[in-house]
């Protein structure tokens, strides 16, 4: 949905070019006004910012000995779905 931009928040959004913290006067629910770009960066960078500590993860994990190897997974995967062994 896209709704138009009220004079009072382009203006205060002209003079926070870093965003604005909006506060909804009957919830009080807070929301933070940015624009599209610095939006869809901080997104990128929270993404990769997961994928590295889930990449972490799997590496300790498999330090202590957890997980299966990628031959280990194969054998199973084939196995479960009647597929011959890898030669």
């Amino acid at each position: 949905m896209t709704i138009s931009l009220p004079d009072e928040l382009r203006r205060a959004l002209a003079e926070s070019p870093n965003g604005l913290r909006i506060e909804d006067e009957q919830t009080h629910s807070v929301y933070f006004m940015l624009d599209e770009e610095t939006h869809r960066r901080a997104m990128l960078a929270l993404r990769e910012q997961e994928d590295w500590t889930s990449i972490q993860r799997g590496l300790a994990q498999r330090e202590q000995g957890l997980g299966q190897s990628l031959e280990e997974v194969d054998a199973e995967i084939r196995e479960e779905c009647g597929f011959s062994p890898s030669p």
